[in-house]
Formats: structure tokens, sequence, C-alpha cells
């Protein structure tokens, strides 16, 4: 199994426009930072967890062209809204686009891309094909078992996800204990550290860490990073020895 971080920044992105700071600033590769987004390649399955606007620069960074589905932790345009851009790959694929996601996340899906479940779409509209599903039932997609998991964004209830011993959670403030019981074990974690500062709807890096401390993963890879943090030289130096700083293009073999 290879996980692929397609993009390990906020909303904004990082550089942010017009920002003087030295993150925004720094010409390490690694401190360009594109909407978070992962690519996980697991046998012969391969899947995209979220879609956000620069979803189709990511997949020509990475020299990606094919997804068998798309998992959406929730629905937030910077998670989502690059779905558009799945056209190539249905043209490739010859098929439609799953889209797995909650009731409510599914629901804002087709009001964003209301075009595409129109009666009779204009050609050349993205193909999909939406699968919702439930957050404490575990689903398959070929033959591989995908755990859901209940995170909470702020006060937001939204999805990270659990393959075998990979779990991948973004955008994450809080997570309950029944979802830290299914999460226990597990040798790689993602986890979401937005800065230093406290945040009403994110981990900050000191909750991120005592969650990382709590659940014991063998290594831990943080993502969903904001210009807050100082450049990634500097900022890894300061982390605890199994806790890495995720950065666009990185990958890691599971």
């Amino acid at each position: 199994m290879k996980l692929s971080f397609l993009g390990t920044g906020t909303s904004q992105g990082i550089p942010i426009i017009g920002c003087p700071c030295a993150n925004c600033n720094s010409i390490d590769p690694r401190d360009k930072r594109t909407r978070t987004a992962a690519y996980l390649e697991w046998d012969d399955l391969h899947l995209l967890i979220d879609c956000g606007p620069d979803f189709r620069q990511q997949m020509l960074n990475n020299g990606l062209s094919k997804v068998d589905a798309v998992l959406l932790t929730h629905e937030h345009n910077d998670h989502l809204i690059g779905l558009d851009d799945v056209r190539p790959i249905n043209y490739l694929q010859g098929k439609d686009m799953p889209v797995y996601g909650l009731e409510r996340v599914i629901h804002e899906l087709k009001l964003r891309f209301a075009y595409a479940f129109e009666d009779r779409p204009y050609p050349g509209v993205p193909k999909l094909t939406p699968v919702v599903i439930e957050k404490e039932t575990d689903f398959f997609i070929q033959d591989k078992k995908i755990i859901p998991l209940t995170v909470f964004h702020g006060k937001l209830e939204i999805l990270g996800f659990r393959f075998d011993d990979l779990v991948y959670l973004t955008d994450v403030k809080t997570i309950p204990e029944g979802s830290l019981e299914k999460i226990s074990n597990c040798k790689i974690l993602v986890i979401s550290a937005l800065r230093y500062q406290e945040h009403s709807t994110h981990l900050n890096l000191e909750e991120a860490l005592e969650y990382i401390r709590i659940i014991r993963p063998e290594r831990a890879f943080l993502t969903h990073l904001s210009h807050k943090f100082p450049p990634h030289n500097m900022f890894s130096g300061q982390l605890p020895e199994n806790v890495y700083v995720a950065y666009d293009g990185l990958s890691v073999i599971c």
C-alpha cells in the first residue's frame, strides 16, 4: 500500500496571496502546499481522498491518471470542488466516477454540481455516481474493507478513514472515544495540525501531538498545515522522532 500526499495545505494553500511571512516566501518546494488531498494505491485499487480546487494540477504533478473511486471527508469546498476535473478520467476509464460520502455531503455534492445531475446533461459534464455511506458502517470497494471514522471539525461531524493499518484524518478538532478505539494499533496515522495557537474547529500542534501520544502509531504524518508554522526544515526539527511533516508529493509505503 502506498499513500501519496497530493496536497497538505489549508483552504488557502501556501503561499497565501500577498503574505510576506517566511513560510509563504520560502524557496523550499516542501513549503508550497496545495489544498489537502491524498491518493492511495492499495494493490489494484486506486482511491482519491478528497478532491479540492487543486486536483487537476495535483494529478499532473504526480503523474497520476487512474482513480477508481473518490472518498469525501466532508463538504467544504477545499475538499470537493475539484470534482469537475474528473472528466478526463471518465473518458480514459470509460465509466462514471463513484463518489463516497455521508448523506449530507452527497446532498451538497448534487447542489454544487447540479449541472452533472440534470435529466439531460450537456455533453462533457463530469460523470459522477454518488454513493452514500453510513458513519458507523464499514464498506467495501472491490475487495478492500474501509472503516469510516467519525470525527468532529468543530461541531461538524465529518469522516476519517481506516485502510488496514493506515488511518487518515483531516480537519479534525476532536476524536470521539469510539473512533479512538477503531484507530488503536494502526501503524501509520495521518492527522491534521493547523497551527501552534488554539483554533475552534481544528487541532493545533499540541493537540495533534497529544492524540498521537494516545494512539501510539509507529509513524505519524501532519497534514492540513497553515503558513503559521515556520518553513519545513525548522518545523520538522521541532517534532518527536516518529512524527513527520507531510508535504505535497511525499509518498509513504504502508
